[in-house]
């Protein structure tokens, strides 16, 4: 149960910040949290993924911050963000040996992740008078949410 209550989690954080969860469930690969060696998903903890995928995680961050950055909630953002909650939900899954189960609990957190961080994140905005540290404030959840994730798992 704890492995499916993680997919949903991860798939949250792909929903506030969609390259922040492969990043972090590669890195638990990598580290040895996330057992995925002998399994489809292997190559999320080879030597330079994480490197790769963190990066990329990054320049989301940076871009996220520009003022023409589309809405999380278009269809090519928002199916971004199911895809890779679902693909983040499978790894976990995989270490429960529930990947498809997994996939779904991670694609339907990847939905209220972004239809609810959009909403909070305009609230703080509003609140702030500004975007900026509503914006900051996400990447903080987004990435200390999904090392916390990864800490859950047994």
């Amino acid at each position: 149960m704890i492995v499916l209550f993680a997919a949903l989690l991860i798939g949250i954080v792909a929903g506030l910040r969609a390259m922040t969860a492969p990043a972090v469930v590669s890195w638990a690969a990598q580290l040895g949290v996330l057992p995925l060696q002998g399994t489809p998903l292997a190559f999320l903890g080879w030597r330079f993924t994480p490197w790769i995928v963190s990066l990329l995680a990054v320049g989301e961050l940076i871009t996220d911050q520009l003022p023409n950055t589309p809405s999380r909630t278009v269809p090519v953002q928002f199916g971004t963000r199911i895809v890779a909650g679902g693909f983040c939900g499978a790894a976990v899954g995989l270490s429960g040996g529930q990947p498809w189960t997994g996939a779904l609990a991670g694609a339907i957190g990847a939905v209220l992740g972004t239809l609810g961080g959009a909403a909070a994140r305009a609230r703080l905005a509003a609140a702030f008078g500004r975007d900026r540290p509503a914006a900051l404030l996400e990447d903080i959840v987004a990435i200390g949410g999904g090392i916390a994730i990864m800490a859950l798992l047994p």
